[in-house]
C-alpha cells in the first residue's frame, strides 16, 4: 500500500469511528443509586444501566437467580428479559419522577 492509500484508509477508519459515536453523558446520569434509597423511588435508578438499581443485575450479580427463578432472564443477552432492550425494542424502562 502506499503513503496515499493508507492516509485515505485511516482517514476514513477515523470519520466512521466518530460518526457512530453518542454524544457522552453527563457524568451525573452514570451515577448509582445510594445504599438506603427506597426501591422503586426516583432515587433508585442505575444511570449506568438505566434500570432502577435495586433490580440491576450488571451491578448487582447476586439478583440473577431471583430473575431466572421467575423466568425472567435473556440467555442470549445475559440479562432480564424484563430490561433486554434488544429482545424487546419496544420496552419502555422510565426513571420514577422526583417526590414519587
Amino acid at each position: 500500500m502506499n503513503r496515499t492509500s493508507i492516509f485515505i484508509s485511516a482517514a476514513l477508519l477515523f470519520a466512521a469511528a466518530c460518526a457512530n459515536k453518542e454524544p457522552a453523558p453527563a457524568a451525573h446520569e452514570h451515577a448509582h443509586a445510594p445504599a438506603n434509597v427506597v426501591a422503586g423511588s426516583h432515587e433508585d435508578w442505575c444511570g449506568e444501566h438505566a434500570v432502577p438499581e435495586s433490580m440491576c443485575t450488571r451491578c448487582n450479580p447476586s439478583l440473577i437467580a431471583a430473575f431466572k427463578a421467575t423466568n425472567d432472564w435473556c440467555k442470549e443477552h445475559g440479562l432480564p428479559e424484563s430490561q433486554c432492550l434488544e429482545c424487546n425494542p419496544d420496552l419502555k424502562i422510565v426513571r420514577p419522577p422526583k417526590g414519587k
